[in-house]
C-alpha cells in the first residue's frame, strides 16, 4: 500500500463525500503501514486509537510497563503530523504545570511590569498523560475542562485550545502504591478504556530483533491537523438508523441495575452502570469505525465490537462481583450475548 497520500487531496466536500470515504479508508491503511514500521503487533489497539482520533474521543490505556504505549502514541502523532506533548504525572505535579501560569515580566515598550500567561503542555494537539493516576485528584481535574470544552481557564481568563485536541492517558494496573484512583467523573470523559496486552511470540521476537540495533525506520506523514478536522466533520455526517441507535441505547441501559431491562447479572453484581455519554460514545465510535472500513452505515456488529472498551470503565461492580471473580468485561460480554 502506497503511503505517499497527499493530505490536501482529502477534501470531504458535500459533493464528493463518497470519494472522501474511500480516501479515508486508504489513509487508514497508510497510517497503519507507517506505524507498523516501529510498532509490532497491537493491531486492535491501533484500530481503537484511530477510531478515537476521528471520533474526537479521549483514551485511557491500561498496561504494564514496557509495552510501548508511549512510543506508540508518539509515533502516531508523527504519522498524523500533530503537535505532541507528554506529561509525566507525579505526586508533586500541580495544576499549573499542566494548564500554564501567569508570569510577571517587564514590558520593554513602557517599562512597566505586566502579567503574561505562559502556556502549559496542555496546549497541543495530542497530549500524553503518562501514569495519570500518580498525581492527586486536584491535578487530575486540571484536564477536565480541556477534555470536555477544548479550553483552559487560568487567572480569570479563558484560552481556547487548538483543534484537534485529544488526551491519551496511560495507567499501570499492577503498581498501586502511591497512586490515586481516577474519579468516576473523569473516567467518564474517556471514550475508550483500552487494555494493552503482552505481544505474542512472533511480535516479541520482531520487537527484540528490530529495537536492539541503531536503525530507526523513517516515518512518513500521512495526514495533518487540518485534514483530520475535516474528516472528523465527515464522521459526524454518517447516518445511523433508528434501529442501531435503539440497539446502542438499550445496551447501555442494560448496564444499570435499577433499569427494568437489566439482566440478572447486572442487578446482582453492578452498583452503578453507564450514563448517556456511553451511548453517545458508542454511536460516534461506530461512525468512525464504519468510515475507516470504507462503509457508509453503522451496524449492530460495530456496537457489539466497541461495547467492551467503551463500557468497562463505566461499570462499578460491587463486592459480590469481586468475590465471584466477575469483572466488568465478563458482565459486558453477558449483556452483549443477550
Amino acid at each position: 500500500m502506497a503511503t505517499d497520500l497527499n493530505p490536501d487531496a482529502l477534501d470531504p466536500a458535500l459533493d464528493d463525500e463518497l470519494a472522501a470515504v474511500e480516501q479515508l479508508a486508504q489513509a487508514r491503511d497508510a497510517i497503519i503501514a507507517q506505524v507498523r514500521k516501529r510498532i509490532f503487533g497491537q493491531d486492535e489497539l491501533i484500530e481503537h486509537l484511530l477510531i478515537a482520533i476521528f471520533a474526537r474521543g479521549h483514551c485511557l490505556l491500561m498496561g504494564v510497563p514496557g509495552l510501548a504505549k508511549t512510543y506508540l502514541i508518539a509515533t502516531l502523532s508523527q504519522v498524523l503530523d500533530l503537535d505532541f506533548n507528554r506529561i509525566q504525572f507525579t505526586p508533586d505535579l500541580m495544576p499549573a504545570d499542566i494548564t500554564g501560569t501567569d508570569i510577571l515580566e517587564e514590558d520593554q515598550a513602557t517599562g512597566k511590569r505586566v502579567f503574561k500567561f505562559l502556556q502549559g503542555p496542555v496546549f497541543t494537539n495530542l497530549l500524553l498523560a503518562d501514569e495519570i493516576n500518580r498525581t492527586p485528584p486536584k491535578t487530575q481535574a486540571a484536564l477536565l475542562q480541556s477534555m470536555a470544552e477544548y479550553r483552559v481557564s487560568a487567572g480569570g481568563t479563558t484560552y481556547e485550545l487548538d483543534l484537534p485536541f485529544l488526551v491519551f492517558a496511560t495507567q499501570n494496573p499492577i503498581e498501586q502504591e502511591g497512586t490515586y484512583p481516577l474519579p468516576e467523573a473523569q473516567l467518564d470523559r474517556f471514550m475508550f478504556h483500552l487494555k494493552v496486552d503482552y505481544p505474542d511470540l512472533e511480535d516479541e521476537l520482531a520487537i527484540v530483533r528490530n529495537t536492539t540495533t541503531n536503525h530507526k525506520p523513517p516515518i512518513e506523514k500521512v495526514l495533518n491537523a487540518e485534514t483530520i478536522l475535516r474528516l472528523q466533520e465527515l464522521v459526524l455526517k454518517v447516518p445511523v438508523s433508528d434501529e442501531v441507535v435503539a440497539y446502542a441505547v438499550n445496551l447501555v441501559r442494560k448496564t444499570r441495575p435499577n433499569d427494568p431491562s437489566a439482566p440478572e447479572v447486572v442487578q446482582r453484581y453492578v452498583s452503578f452502570g453507564a450514563g448517556p455519554r456511553a451511548g453517545q460514545a458508542i454511536i460516534l465510535a461506530g461512525k468512525a469505525r464504519a468510515l475507516l472500513d470504507g462503509r457508509l452505515t453503522v451496524s449492530t456488529e460495530d456496537i457489539d465490537y466497541l461495547a467492551p472498551s467503551i463500557l468497562r470503565h463505566r461499570l462499578l461492580t460491587n463486592f459480590q462481583a469481586e468475590a465471584q471473580g466477575l469483572t466488568p468485561e465478563k458482565i459486558i460480554a453477558q449483556i452483549v450475548a443477550g
